[in-house]
């Protein structure tokens, strides 16, 4: 271990040298040192380990590597490889090739982040993705704490401050099962919604917070009965047994809406449009891996969001009136 403390790069590339070249002359030449320069790298080399590692020639024409020295030379092959794979690893992660990051999604964009992490994987297969899920209030927290590098949510925070790229419309509106009274019924107004019980996200929830704009607006600040629930899944299941009707993401209920499960309510200004953005810590280095994968997303240019179309809402819309 005293040895190991004390041996250097130089040391062993002079021995390298004279195996491949043949002559402590020829390293010299070869490595741009002097003769006795490498001479002196492979004497105090052999001082260090105890153990001579040429046999030289009595004309020192040429020297070949003893036992000793010919097993060392076998461990510095493979300290070259890891070396130079080390080296190419620093690269990578300095190009931004190479690298892990933590890419935070609000609870309503778990519907298609997978499907854009594998995306992502395909494009730069070096950058570990590590998706971490929550509602908006947890994710902004995220932000500030920097326990994040790249969020996906919906309107940006006043605070943390933030830079924000927008990424694709964000469609929201108020759905019900198809056997609902006012399912299929057109210009539906606040007389009609406001006996009607929405089942409605934890607070702290972005979609929680529009979905109480939207109908504080929509009737003009009139109270109204609400059950909430924690999670969009657990909504869309009490709204298909017929227990209220709910404000949602129209991202997270197309499947439902193109089986006939749930259709969308024909209520003024719906479908609210809103927008994705990707976002990050204003003033906060980005790694070059998270720079990378920003470029990414960024190029993607919402491609990876749900194709949510009217035509596709109309459709649900047409079950709900047969039914």
């Amino acid at each position: 271990m005293k040895a190991l403390a004390t041996i250097t790069l130089k040391q062993l590339r002079a021995l390298a040298g004279v195996s491949e070249s043949g002559s402590i002359t020829a390293a010299a030449k070869a490595l741009n040192l002097t003769g006795p320069a490498v001479h002196s790298q492979i004497k105090a080399l052999e001082q260090q380990l105890g153990a001579a590692l040429l046999h030289r020639s009595a004309d020192s024409a040429g020297s070949q590597l003893t036992a000793a020295g010919a097993a060392l030379l076998r461990t510095i092959e493979r300290m070259d490889a890891v070396l130079s794979h080390g080296i190419e690893q620093v690269r990578a992660l300095q190009s931004g090739e190479m690298g892990r990051i933590t890419l935070g999604v609000v609870s309503t964009a778990k519907y298609f982040a997978p499907g854009l992490v594998k995306t992502l994987r395909l494009l730069n297969p070096g950058i570990t993705i590590v998706l971490n899920v929550g509602n908006r209030d947890a994710i902004l927290r995220d932000i500030e704490a920097g326990a994040v590098d790249l969020v996906i949510m919906g309107r940006p925070p006043r605070y943390p401050v933030v830079e924000a790229i927008p990424l694709g419309a964000h469609p929201h509106g108020i759905v019900a099962p198809p056997d609902h009274p006012l399912a299929g019924r057109k210009a539906l107004s606040w007389a009609d919604l406001r006996g009607e019980t929405f089942i409605a996200r934890e607070a702290g929830s972005g979609t929680r917070i529009l979905m109480q704009r939207y109908l504080d607006q929509l009737g003009d600040g009139e109270t109204y009965q609400t059950a909430e629930m924690a999670s969009n899944e657990t909504i869309k299941q009490a709204v298909m047994a017929g227990l209220g009707i709910a404000f949602l993401s129209l991202h997270t209920v197309i499947s439902e809406m193109r089986h006939g499960e749930l259709v969308l309510l024909q209520t003024p200004n719906a479908p609210v449009s809103r927008h994705w953005f990707l976002v990050h810590a204003a003033g906060r280095h980005l790694e070059p891996a998270a720079e990378r994968t920003r470029d990414a997303i960024q190029r993607l240019g919402g491609s990876f969001l749900p194709a949510y179309t009217e035509a596709g809402v109309n459709q649900s819309e047409t079950r709900g009136r047969g039914s």
